[in-house]
């Protein structure tokens, strides 16, 4: 008969926060309604939503919710999920006094300004907790919030942070094509294919790689550009070209189409599908100067730097096998 014996177990107590005082990052960013300040506290926890709240009228983020949040029994909690405190535009500890005749966001809107932190923060679920007039915008979030959650995720994929602050006409318009597709629920299921894909393993000398001419095109604002950068960096240099534009986002196609025709001309001339007689250049008032490193006979290589000004009508193009960098 197997004998029982006593085993003294510890349990383990978080510390409390007056002993550990927890690191908090307060932001800022601009929506369509103004900007909103929040603060987070805590790292994302993989498959965990975070916590979200939103304070009563006459109070903010610290007065409303630290009593609660500073508790000894919630400590257990909060350690497993990372917070997102929100003000309330102008309640943030050191706001500025609105001037005469601002008009103020409606509870509709400032529900519609958390998809924008949930965007800048790369954040797609969330455990609301609200108090009054914050229990209203969080119920109101939640109400459209799938909608517009996606449509500002999708949005921050297409257009940099900057692009977005700013709210363009362009901005505006694919802003109102997304959040208003009839397909709106068929755009969600491409978007979590895309979240959903796996990597492409590509490797500089390796086994997996793209065999024929490429040519890469970022912004050099766009959301993107890190990784394009990368990729680059894993392919063949003999096979690609790489052109980060200049004063452009995330849709190089839709803001710089000139740009962006011109210098797939090029590409193409260099594959042997245009003559250089068919090249038109688009921009005569600048000058463009592309740095490219080719091969010289098979064993030796030096660089070299090709320049278009305003008196030259074409620019001719390397061999396909050379790796290019254009900063138009």
């Amino acid at each position: 008969m197997a004998e029982l014996q006593e085993v003294q177990i510890t349990e383990e107590k978080p510390l409390l926060p007056g002993q550990t005082p927890e690191a908090a990052k307060t932001h800022s960013v601009e929506t369509p309604y103004g900007s909103v300040t929040f603060t987070v506290y805590g790292t994302p926890k993989p498959k965990r939503p975070a916590i979200l709240t939103y304070h009563d009228v006459g109070l903010n983020y610290k007065s409303c919710f630290q009593p609660l949040f500073q508790f000894g029994d919630m400590q257990e909690i909060i350690q497993n999920f990372v917070r997102v405190h929100v003000d309330a535009p102008g309640m943030e500890e050191g706001a500025a006094v609105f001037p005469l005749g601002y008009q103020y966001p409606s509870l509709d809107q400032l529900a519609d300004m958390i998809p924008c932190i949930l965007q800048y923060l790369n954040f797609s679920t969330i455990i609301g907790i609200g108090v009054g007039a914050g229990a209203y915008i969080l119920s109101r979030y939640a109400l459209t919030g799938l909608t517009s959650s996606i449509s500002e995720m999708i949005l921050g994929h297409l257009f940099s942070q900057e692009e977005l602050s700013g709210n363009s006409e362009l901005i505006q318009k694919y802003r109102n094509i997304i959040t208003h597709a009839p397909n709106l629920d068929n755009i969600e299921l491409y978007w979590n294919s895309y979240n959903n894909r796996r990597d492409l393993n590509f490797e500089r000398g390796g086994d997996i790689t793209l065999k024929c001419p490429v040519m890469l095109v970022v912004g050099d604002q766009a959301p993107h550009e890190d990784a394009v950068v990368e990729c680059n960096s894993k392919l063949d240099p003999t096979q690609t070209s790489f052109l980060k534009m200049a004063d452009s986002g995330g849709q190089p196609q839709l803001t710089q189409p000139g740009k962006l025709t011109e210098a797939f001309k090029y590409f193409l001339q260099g594959m042997g599908y245009m003559a250089s007689s068919c090249m038109t250049r688009l921009s005569r008032s600048r000058t463009a100067s592309l740095t490219s490193a080719a091969s010289i006979d098979g064993n030796r290589s030096r660089s070299r730097t090709l320049s278009q000004s305003s008196e030259s009508g074409t620019l001719s193009s390397g061999p396909p096998g050379h790796t290019m960098e254009v900063s138009c």
